[in-house]
């Protein structure tokens, strides 16, 4: 972890228009101040929650159900809803899943913003984490995807992979792939090439699949996973911004 950043949520007063953000598996909200400041900075309400789980301890995290992920967003979610007219919701990795579950279960939610969608992993070895999670401990993570040596500093993230918490996100990712013909809302993907964490074909098939006509995908060539701080973080926030802009109520 990078002990100079807090693992605290984060909610920013703005106008009538609101973006939840959501961080992603292991992370916490210090991964999505870039983009929420950005918006922020143009008027927006932003809100990032802290999952379960999360800014604590790995032990922690194994323990939580997905249930429990989905209801802190739920509430999160509900809390921004009372405050502004109109709400978008964007997550990255976890977040992206817990955002499709949303959206799936809101169809009033203004848009939604896809970073990195962890909808088919990379790893094959989450499908054995049923079992595997008896046997074996938190799993050291590899070697980062970043391209940007500076974003480093941006993340505050567990160094290992919890088997148990794994086998979760296992269970909500196929809970998720059924749910996307229900999700209708408008929607934006922004993924990496880069990206060593999600199936290269994730974004592609989460796009094809989800049930939204207005949507766009988004391709970057210069970031790893955490598109949110890396080299492209920038492009990511302003094509967040122009799609909530180009959605939004005029008088939000």
């Amino acid at each position: 972890m990078n002990q100079q950043l807090s693992p605290n949520p984060f909610f920013l007063p703005g106008g009538a228009t609101g973006a939840l953000l959501v961080h992603g598996f292991t992370g916490s909200p210090p991964e999505m101040r870039l983009v929420g400041d950005y918006l922020h900075g143009r008027g927006l309400t932003v809100a990032a929650p802290l999952l379960p789980g999360h800014g604590t301890s790995i032990e922690d995290l194994d323990r939580r159900r997905w249930s429990e992920w989905t209801a802190c967003v739920e509430a999160a979610y509900a809390d921004l809803k009372a405050r502004c007219e109109t709400v978008f919701v964007a997550g990255l990795s976890l977040g992206a899943l817990l955002t499709l579950y949303l959206a799936a279960h809101h169809p009033e939610i203004a848009g939604i913003v896809l970073y990195s969608p962890a909808t088919w992993v990379a790893d094959r070895r989450i499908y054995l984490t049923p079992l595997l999670k008896y046997f074996i401990g938190p799993q050291p993570k590899g070697e980062d995807d970043l391209t940007d040596p500076a974003a480093r500093q941006r993340l505050l993230s567990y160094d290992r992979n919890p088997t148990f918490a794994a086998h979760q996100v296992l269970k909500l990712t196929r809970r998720v792939r059924r749910l996307l013909p229900q999700v209708r809302c408008p929607l934006l993907i922004i993924h990496s090439t880069g990206d060593r964490a999600i199936d290269p074909r994730s974004a592609q098939r989460t796009f094809e699949r989800a049930g939204s006509t207005d949507k766009r995908l988004i391709t970057l060539h210069n970031s790893g996973h955490c598109v949110t701080v890396d080299s492209e973080w920038q492009t990511v926030a302003e094509e967040t911004w122009r799609f909530i802009v180009d959605r939004a109520s005029p008088h939000a």
